[in-house]
């Protein structure tokens, strides 16, 4: 049985200093590349609320629109919640229509600006008493 003096031992206990600065080095980089993806994650996700609100409210604005009998052409601004918004309500050309309809297209664009300086557009068509009856 072969004895290994005890110096010898002490000698093969533990890790060397190189061993302990690539352990460091190692968790080092892994640290950084989690804080790296935990800080794109918190970015993308408040550029998603910002975007949600964005649409919120355009959708809020575009449930006010007027009623048939009260959507006139011109448009109308405000804001909701620091979200500057505009409504354009226009004229619709349309080929083939009779020459005194009853109802007439018109069309409306809702344009919101975000306090970030995003925006968003919506346009639809909505179909309006005509003058003549």
């Amino acid at each position: 049985m072969s004895r290994v003096a005890p110096r010898k031992r002490r000698a093969r206990a533990g890790f060397t200093i190189v061993e302990v600065l690539v352990a460091l080095a190692v968790t080092a980089t892994s640290l950084g590349a989690i804080g790296a993806v935990a800080a794109t994650s918190a970015r993308a996700s408040r550029t998603l609320d910002q975007r949600v609100a964005l649409l919120q409210t355009a959708r809020a604005v575009e449930a006010g629109i007027p009623r048939r009998r009260d959507l006139a052409v011109g448009q109308t601004d405000g804001e909701i919640a620091g979200h500057r918004w505009r409504m354009e309500v226009r004229p619709l050309a349309l080929d083939g229509m009779p020459p005194d309809p009853l109802w007439v297209p018109r069309q409306v664009v809702i344009r919101v600006r975000a306090p970030s300086g995003a925006s968003v557009t919506i346009e639809t068509v909505r179909l309006a008493r005509s003058a003549v009856q």
